[in-house]
């Protein structure tokens, strides 16, 4: 199971072609979403009025060199590392979640757009490395859910209370979880 990829055999159902206009309007309604969010919240507005406060209230101008390197050590250590979140469990559930996730959308994409074929033999580690970014998602996920989220510690709300906020991890999870059942079932011919 976990070295076969299950997009190629499901391109006896569903064309090669069909799977990869889907990631590709997929991607289209992801990125168009984000843009109608950020002018819905106006974010840009914000993010440039707060960008010319700070230059105006700087005391050094810093080179061109020194803007790299503080957006690099920025990157390395606050997106990559999520070291805000500190050393505690909530960190490692959020980095399981976060480059399961990252792994599993980049192989998905390779399989669908290189291997879909039926016969087509794909490289065994990208099937293993999309099953194992799906269960990463799922143990980051089901851990952060079930015994990490801040609501349900700090303000005794039950576990299935959904709120706006939860859908987004909700849907890594479920997508997950359902990726691997359905590996599961092409793998057993059910």
């Amino acid at each position: 199971m976990i070295t076969e990829n299950p997009f190629s055999s499901l391109s006896n159902q569903i064309s090669p072609l069909m799977l990869q206009l889907f990631v590709i309007l997929m991607i289209i309604l992801v990125i168009t979403g984000t843009v109608l969010d950020m002018i819905h919240k106006k974010n840009v507005k914000y993010f440039f009025k707060n960008a010319k406060k700070a230059k105006m209230q700087a005391k050094k101008k810093l080179s061109s060199s020194e803007k790299t390197s503080v957006v690099v050590k920025t990157v390395a250590n606050e997106i990559l590392t999520t070291s805000e979140l500190g050393r505690g469990k909530r960190r490692i559930a959020h980095l399981l979640g976060m480059y399961g996730t990252i792994i599993f959308w980049i192989t998905s994409i390779i399989m669908i757009f290189s291997y879909s074929e039926m016969n087509t033999t794909t490289p065994q580690i990208y099937p293993i490395l999309w099953h194992l970014g799906a269960l990463m998602t799922c143990l980051g996920g089901y851990w952060f859910w079930f015994f990490l989220r801040v609501d349900v510690l700090a303000e005794a709300h039950p576990w299935y209370r959904i709120i706006q906020a939860d859908l987004f991890v909700l849907s890594l999870v479920i997508t997950s979880t359902l990726g691997l059942i359905w590996s599961f079932l092409q793998s057993s011919q059910s």
